[in-house]
């Protein structure tokens, strides 16, 4: 039967996806639009199946912090060309998803896809756009932080890295809780206090610190001593209240939150796209 433009445009309105698809959707259906749709749901079923192994390490990292900030989401989505990550439907949808997961309040991927986005889940949305898109896509964070104090999120240029920093009280100046949650982008400490840190971190860091010392001659008793010392450098350079401040290295970052009458940091999440949380 013959299809008209008209009639491609419609079903390309309705599911967003590609011209030609839509003609052959409607062409392998007779034309029911329904069925067309139906047929370009399987359609990205088996595109996703065919992409399913490959790796997806672009995308965005979005947040979305509440006008009190008491509240704050973070979620991920990942593609695998950084060509997607820029258009503007990829970058529509993703929003949509982050508005979805600060409303329902969703602490994990799972929970998210489950999720409702103009009547359909976001998995079913996900499934679309790889039809559509012909690239593995997924959902691969969703961070939630509530809080009695403050959290102040930071999105570093290009959405490719994201912090959530939540801060033991209300902050006054957010230039200063906003440069605590720029230092966390950019030195990637591994715990806001030095109790934090695993205990067995702790011992290999010690171990290692020993080792290195008596090869160089060291008696062990001072190695012992001096390992400690290299111990206070690890944590000065892991743990982030006593990291240096990377915009005045004469201070801690502890020394200037209290410089500056700003709640210490209680805990931060760091999304770095395309790395395991």
């Amino acid at each position: 039967m013959s299809i008209s433009a008209a009639d491609v445009k419609k079903l390309r309105d309705m599911t967003g996806a590609g011209m030609m698809d839509c003609k052959k959707a409607l062409a392998e259906t007779n034309g029911d639009f329904d069925a067309a749709v139906e047929f370009l749901r399987k359609k990205g079923q088996k595109v996703a199946d065919k992409r399913a192994d490959r790796d997806a390490k672009e995308g965005l990292v979005l947040s979305k912090v509440s006008d009190d900030a008491k509240k704050a989401v973070a979620i991920e989505i990942n593609c695998e060309t950084d060509f997607v990550a820029r258009n503007e439907d990829f970058q529509a949808q993703a929003q949509s998803f982050l508005d979805a997961a600060y409303e329902a309040e969703t602490e994990n991927p799972e929970a998210l896809l489950a999720q409702e986005v103009d009547g359909k889940t976001i998995a079913d949305h996900l499934q679309e756009m790889v039809g559509k898109i012909g690239e593995k896509i997924e959902i691969s964070t969703v961070v939630l932080v509530k809080t009695e104090g403050t959290v102040i999120d930071y999105i570093h240029a290009g959405n490719q890295l994201g912090v959530l920093a939540e801060f033991d009280g209300v902050v006054e100046n957010e230039d200063v809780a906003r440069d605590v949650a720029m230092q966390v982008a950019a030195m990637n400490p591994i715990a806001t206090t030095r109790d934090e840190v695993d205990s067995s971190l702790v011992e290999k860091e010690l171990e290692i610190a020993k080792e290195q010392l008596i090869n160089e001659g060291k008696p062990a008793e001072i190695a012992e001593k001096a390992a400690q010392g290299k111990l206070r450098r690890f944590y000065e350079e892991r743990v982030l209240l006593e990291q240096k401040f990377v915009k005045d290295n004469g201070i801690s970052i502890k020394q200037y939150l209290e410089q500056n009458n700003t709640p210490l940091v209680k805990s931060f999440r760091r999304i770095q796209l395309g790395e395991e949380a």
